[in-house]
């Protein structure tokens, strides 16, 4: 999957892509006073580094992925992630993944989905839309990478939930193609990576998380923990969001894709906590702290995401970023993606927490 270069948007991300594009060296990044959790431009950046194991990015003559400078400047920037999401992690939480699991999906988080479920409207489906897309376009490919780090109790409990992910096998059914022709029907651009220059560091960071887990194997624990709580706590948002779709009306890819994640992360949620974690706990007890890691990260991450649009949305404002006019030379011209919709306003009136998503 090559995505478009995207545009430089401070000195981390501009160090890389003039590294890429010039061969100019890349040193080691400074990140004195960045907020690794949620800042813009070392997401870029690391998003960037991670997409090179995706499949990279058109415009540059030569693939990347195993680049000693890009992997030596990637590290920097995860290591400050990772050390930031590990400083939160706090919360005295059980001792057993499967009792944690249950207790971290129960956290309470910004209504997102319950807002849009009750008084959504087509522009807040579409925004929520381009905020998902660097996930979503290749939905269940970070969550591979932990089959062929895993072996044993739990294995197939995993394999069997990424084959639903990926429409077992059936041409068009995979949820990244369902994602992809609801994003057409909403009027966006459903290549990937369309919309990344429209992406901030809160919600870059939802795909960073599951990209850094995916990609080492010692974090092959967190994996399993981001995967099993995003499978437990799917159903409720997914079905909040497909009753805003059905109530805009005519937006039937759109309700195709979030129907078939009602029904399949019903069934997966089971799968995953007792057939997955619970076994997989069991036999390798050295993962289980990093399982609960994993989920905790994940439902924090998202709650970031969640509070930063409707933060937007209750001023007024689009939750994206705004369009850049001044990209960086680059070898080969790409198409400019459309344009995104107008700020979608939140209901004036509060409502009291849900479950984020």
């Amino acid at each position: 999957m090559l995505a478009p270069l995207p545009t430089a948007r401070g000195p981390l991300s501009a160090a890389l892509l003039r590294a890429w594009l010039e061969g100019t060296p890349l040193g080691r990044p400074e990140l004195r006073g960045v907020d690794a959790l949620v800042d813009d431009d070392l997401h870029l950046a690391l998003w960037a580094c991670y997409q090179q194991h995706y499949g990279g990015f058109a415009g540059l003559r030569e693939p990347l992925e195993w680049d000693a400078d890009t992997l030596a400047f990637r590290a920097v920037l995860e290591e400050a992630f990772e050390r930031a999401l590990r400083a939160e992690h706090t919360q005295a939480l059980p001792a057993d993944p499967v009792t944690a699991l249950r207790v971290i999906a129960e956290w309470s988080g910004p209504p997102l989905a319950a807002t849009v479920g009750r008084e959504g409207q087509r522009q807040h489906l579409v925004e929520v839309a381009i905020h998902r897309s660097a996930y979503q376009c290749k939905e269940a490919d970070g969550h591979t990478f932990a089959i062929p780090r895993l072996d044993g109790p739990g294995r197939a409990a995993l394999i069997a939930i990424q084959a639903d992910e990926y429409g077992n096998g059936v041409p068009g059914e995979a949820h990244a193609e369902l994602f992809a022709r609801a994003m057409a029907e909403l009027g966006l651009d459903p290549s990937y990576g369309a919309y990344v220059d429209r992406l901030p560091g809160s919600t870059l960071a939802t795909d960073n998380l599951v990209s850094m887990f995916a990609l080492h194997h010692r974090l092959r624990g967190a994996l399993v923990g981001h995967l099993a709580l995003f499978e437990m706590c799917s159903v409720t948002p997914m079905s909040r969001y497909l009753s805003a779709a059905r109530r805009v009306g005519g937006l039937p890819a759109l309700e195709r894709f979030y129907e078939v994640h009602v029904e399949a992360d019903g069934h997966h949620s089971r799968l995953a906590l007792d057939e997955m974690v619970a076994p997989m706990a069991a036999a390798h007890p050295e993962l289980a702290g990093d399982m609960v890691f994993g989920a905790a990260a994940l439902a924090r991450v998202e709650s970031r995401f969640a509070r930063h649009l409707l933060r937007s949305w209750d001023a007024g404002e689009t939750s994206l970023l705004p369009e850049r006019t001044a990209p960086p030379p680059r070898p080969e011209a790409t198409p400019a993606s459309p344009s995104a919709p107008s700020p979608a306003r939140r209901p004036r009136h509060r409502r009291r927490p849900a479950t984020a998503a």
